[in-house]
Order: structure tokens, then sequence, then C-alpha cells
């Protein structure tokens, strides 16, 4: 077979041919799971295999295998020889149908051991099927693989290996990992956790624990620790396993956590509507652990893959949970000649790390200080920019709702001072903030992006907010809450292009408006109504880097925003991009209309004009100096 082979990056890319590039051996591991392939790596090597103590192996991820041209190929060029090949499966097998189908065509032409198994913890007949071995081989070889870790997997290559024809000894050693308990990542798994102070739950699967794949929970756990949190891992087969949501309940139940910080994937929520990170009431932060490279996602407008959204942000929505960011991608690690297999496995970024444990510790400080000293930055829109409509936000009385907003804050103990008549004295209210200050707050902002703010608005002089040495910006201060207009973020002629123009940097009072407020020593920005322009500043569209805008302008401030519920689609555009928690607010009730007294006789003219219209032209006409006369009297012309 000639096949011609080219390389395929990026989160956008569809599948292309690959070839792994793998010479034959005894035996073959496939897997969609990188935590499957580094468990039966170090198996191997703890077997001894590089010593020849174990038959020669080859792993390999399925995802490189997705292509029908890389299976042939592989079939062609690294099974053959095989004598024993294990494929696990996530799905079952129509997520590899063209694989399944020719491997076991291969095996059984070819007298090889195969064996099948599903990923998911339940028996699959139809797997079953497909393999060659008997079935108590099968579900002790499941069993074994299900287990994890690098012993398990040891005695899982015995097993096949045995089944192949090899001599395989004994496996010493505990075959089994808790399926779930407490980490430390200086302690590994540990029996229990002594915590006191402001405890963080970090939840992540044990899969990760049994792969030795933990770096990014490992530099989570430590980051949360130098902020003074007491961080504690705990690790489960999944939010919605039995065993997972009774110790999840239980610990966390005793913990009593501050915050839990959430690595699974998917939602949690069971059958009865609940998740197990529910019960002790604390706000859950979510993290995404990339399944791409680095480099994919920093020139990603996206963010994340599609997969990966699904996984680590859409669906974790479901449960209330603030996303707050990526922590880790996938590379790989230095290639096993033994192996001929390169293990792709979570590397950390720091950076990232810093940006989740800051928005983290921004939430965590607004709980601990009391409410008389809590400031807040209640921000309304300028949208559509007209005297008679400031403030607008769809389905709500912006204006109003501050007032409530006020006077609710000062009744619970809040140093605010309620009052009423925004709509009049904030365009005439103005608080200035000076040059200097702005420019020593804009050299926190990356280079890069101060020269695109400098190449699209020139220079900060020639802002339209600005006068007399300092920006001025709509804003009065009611005690410890500033009520403020957001500034336009461009051209006011350019406005209805401009909202929601993903590409247009915002202009400098805008940039100087947000880093003001941060300078203020703000602890919460209240953005009240749907909907402002901050979520719709450049940027990628989710798992943003420290070069998108919301994230620079926003920094560690928590974001809270009233959001009309029937449009959950700009809703998640806040909750993605600036880590907003949503207060969802029902749309005004609906009123039965009535036709006005006066109205009445106007209205049955017209009734008769469209009657007439198709029945009697003559009549038609004659009534139209009627309507108009009609009209006049009550004063609707």
């Amino acid at each position: 077979m000639h096949v011609v082979f080219r390389e395929s990056h990026g989160l956008e890319d569809s599948e292309t041919p690959f070839d792994p590039g793998q010479t034959p051996a005894d035996l073959v591991v496939l897997s969609f799971s990188d935590s499957d392939l580094g468990a039966f790596a170090a198996g191997w090597h703890r077997g001894g295999g590089p010593e020849g103590k174990l038959p020669t192996l080859r792993l390999c991820n399925l995802v490189a295998l997705r292509h029908p041209a890389s299976v042939d190929n592989y079939v062609e060029k690294t099974l053959t020889g095989a004598k024993g090949i294990l494929i696990r499966l996530i799905g079952g097998e129509n997520y590899w149908p063209y694989g399944v189908m020719q491997v076991q065509d291969f095996a059984r032409r070819n007298g090889i051991a195969l064996a099948v198994l599903p990923a998911d913890g339940r028996d699959d007949p139809a797997l079953d099927a497909h393999s060659t071995l008997p079935v108590s081989t099968l579900r002790r070889l499941s069993h074994l693989c299900d287990a994890g870790g690098a012993v398990a997997a040891q005695a899982a290559l015995a097993q096949l290996a045995l089944a192949a024809g090899f001599y395989a000894g004994p496996v010493p050693g505990s075959k089994t990992v808790p399926d779930c308990g407490f980490y430390d990542p200086q302690s590994g798994v540990i029996p229990y956790a002594d915590v006191t102070g402001d405890v963080i739950a970090v939840t992540f699967y044990r899969s990760y624990l049994t792969a030795a794949d933990t770096a990014p929970i490992d530099a989570l756990i430590t980051a949360l620790r130098a902020r003074g949190f007491t961080a504690v891992g705990l690790f489960v087969p999944s939010l919605k396993a039995e065993a997972g949501r009774v110790f999840l309940e239980q610990t966390l139940a005793q913990l009593k956590p501050c915050a839990i910080v959430n690595a699974t994937a998917f939602s949690g929520r069971g059958e009865d509507g609940t998740s197990p990170l529910d019960a002790p009431g604390c706000p859950v932060f979510q993290v995404a652990l990339s399944t791409a490279r680095q480099k994919e996602w920093a020139e990603a407008e996206r963010g994340l893959s599609p997969a990966d959204l699904a996984m680590h942000v859409v669906l974790p929505e479901v449960d209330g949970r603030v996303f707050t960011g990526v922590i880790s991608f996938k590379a790989p690690e230095k290639k096993d000649p033994h192996l001929q297999f390169s293990r792709f496995a979570h590397r950390a970024n720091a950076d990232r790390i810093k940006a989740v444990v800051d928005r983290i510790t921004g939430w965590q400080e607004l709980a601990r200080t009391p409410a008389r000293d809590r400031k807040l930055a209640l921000v309304l829109s300028t949208y559509p920019g007209r005297a008679d409509q400031i403030a607008h936000a769809v389905g709500l009385d912006a204006l109003a709702s501050t007032e409530d907003m006020l006077m609710t804050l000062a009744a619970s103990g809040y140093a605010v001072e309620p009052a009423i008549g925004f709509g009049k004295s904030l365009p005439n209210s103005h608080i200035a903030w000076p040059l200097a200050d702005y420019c020593a707050a804009l050299d926190a902002v990356p280079q890069a992006m101060r020269d695109d703010l400098n190449t699209a608005w020139g220079a900060p002089e020639s802002d339209p907010m600005y006068r007399d040495g300092a920006f001025h910006f709509p804003a009065q201060n009611c005690g410890n809450a500033l009520v403020a207009l957001q500034p336009e973020r461009g051209a006011i002629a350019a406005r209805d292009t401009d909202y929601h123009d993903l590409a247009r940097i915002p202009r400098h009072s805008y940039v100087a408006f947000y880093l003001w407020l941060r300078a203020q020593g703000m602890h919460a920005l209240v953005h009240i109504g749907a909907h402002g322009t901050l979520e719709w500043l450049p940027g990628k569209a989710v798992a943003l880097s420290g070069d998108c805008w919301p994230e620079v302008l926003t920094g560690s401030l928590p974001v809270i925003y009233p959001f009309i519920v029937n449009d959950p689609g700009e809703a998640a555009q806040a909750k993605r991009r600036i880590s907003a928690v949503t207060l969802g607010h029902l749309p005004p009730p609906m009123k039965d209309s009535e036709t006005p007294q006066a109205l009445l006789q106007l209205e049955r003219l017209l009734d008769e004009y469209s009657t007439a219209d198709g029945l009697d032209p003559a009549r038609r006409d004659r009534l139209i100096d009627t309507i108009r006369s009609e009209a006049q009297a009550a004063g609707v012309e």
C-alpha cells in the first residue's frame, strides 16, 4: 500500500491520514485514552519489558487511526507479526467502526489473541463478539483495565501475553487504586485530610491519578496553598458514579469548603436533578484541561475544540458552575524507543493557573469582607445611546432596578446611600481620573495590546471623554456603591456595527474606565441587564488568554450580571468570557390590552373599511374621509 501522509494540526482541522511509524511487536495496545496508554507503558517497564521479561509491545492512541487509510496502513505495517492485541473503546464500536472491522478480520485470519474491551465499566456483548478470547478472559482484562495504574496494567499485559502463547510470571503488588479518596501533591493518595482554615476542595478524575498524569492538579493545589487556602485533592471515577457521589457528599459535608474547584468534565446532575458538588452550598469553579496542544490553543480564536467546549464548559454550565478558564494542555513526552510511543500528557500552564487562582481569590475576598466594607460598582449600559434611553436593558427597567438594589443593599448592612433619579443625574454627574494614573495602569497591559489600542484610536488625549488632563466618566458615588454608565466602546456613529464586533478594539476611555474601577479597590462588578459590551471585546471565544481584552479589563474582579432568562445565548457569552455569574430574571409580565373608549368608533370604522375593501369599493372610498375625521378628533392623526 502506498499512502501519502501529511501532518494536520489545529482545533479546526478534519481527520487526515496519519502514519504512527511503528514496527511490528508481539503485543499491541490501542486506546483513545492517553491515561490508559500511560499506565500500560509504566506497567511494561515495571515488569521488566526492556530486559526481555515481557513480550515486546507497541502502544498507539486511536486518535491517530481515525482515517481508514491510517487503519489499513497500521494493520499492514504494525499488526503484522502481533500475537496479542488489546483495544479499549470509549463509547462502543461506533467510535471506531472501520478499525474494529479490519482488526478483528485480520486477527481471525491470523489466529491472533484479540480483546476488544469497553472503557465505561460496563459489559458490552457486541465488543465480546468482535474478540477472539473467551468471555472469562475478557472480563478479567476489563477488570484490570478499569482498576487502572501501573500494577494493574502490568497484570493485564501478563494476561494478554498468556492468551497469546507467551510465558508471563505472577505480578506482585496491589492491583487496585481506591475508587475515591484524598490526594496530596507531595504524598499522593492519603487516608484522610486533617484541615483547618479556608478549605478549597479540588475534585478530579481518578484516571489522572492512575495514569500518573496529575501535573495540572498538583500545580493548581500548590498555587491555591500559596495564596493561603487549605487546598485538598479529591479524586473520583466521575461525578455520576454512585461511589463518587456518596464519597463527595459525605466528604464535602465534613470539609465544609469555602469553594470547590472542579476539574472533571460534563454535568454532574443525577436523575434527581442534583450534583454531589451542590451539598456545601459554596461556589463551584470549573476549570478545563484541554486535550489540544498549547500552540493550537494560542493560535485558535475559538479557544477550545468543539469536544473540549462541550465537556468542560457547556455541560458544566448546566450545573451552575463558574467557568474560570483552562489550566493545562496536552504535550508529547519524550518518545520511548522500546515502545515507539510518545505519551501525550497534561502539562500545566503557570500563567493560566495564576489567572484562575486570581479569580477564585477575588470571589473569596468578596465573601470574607464584611458587608459594610464591600465596595461595589453598578454599571449600566449606554445602548442605544439616546438621552431618553440610557441604561437600556432587554426586559428590565435598569434604572428602577438600580434604585431597588441600593435600598436592598442598605437594608442588608452595606454602607451604601440609596438614591433615585439616575436617569437625569447620571449623564450630568462625572468623576475624573487623571491621565497620568491611566498611563501608569496601562503599563500593566501587554505591549502588543497597547500598540493595537494606539493604532486604532491614537493618543488618549483625542478621546471624547478626555478634557483638562483627565478622563471624565458619567458616574456618581452612593457611599460604597458606585453607579456608572458604561462608556462607548467605539465611535457613536458606528454603534450598531461595533456593539457585537469581536474584532473592534475598545477606545481609550473604555479601557480607562475598567482600569479605574479596579484601581478603586472594588470587590465586585455588577453589570445590570442584557447587555453591555464587555463580554464582546476582542479575544478568544472561550478559555481566554492574558492577551484577550475581557480578561485584561476585568482581572480578578467577580462579575455579577442580572440577565433576562430567555436569552441564554448571549448570557453564555458573559459566563464564558468574563466568568460572570448571571442572575436570570423573568420577562415583564404581559397584560391584556383593551381599545380605549375614545377609539372604539375609529375601530368600528376601520373594520368596515376592511370589509368594504374587497366587496364595495365605492363605500370603501367614502369611508376614508370619515375615518380621517374620526382619527383627527381622537388625536391620532
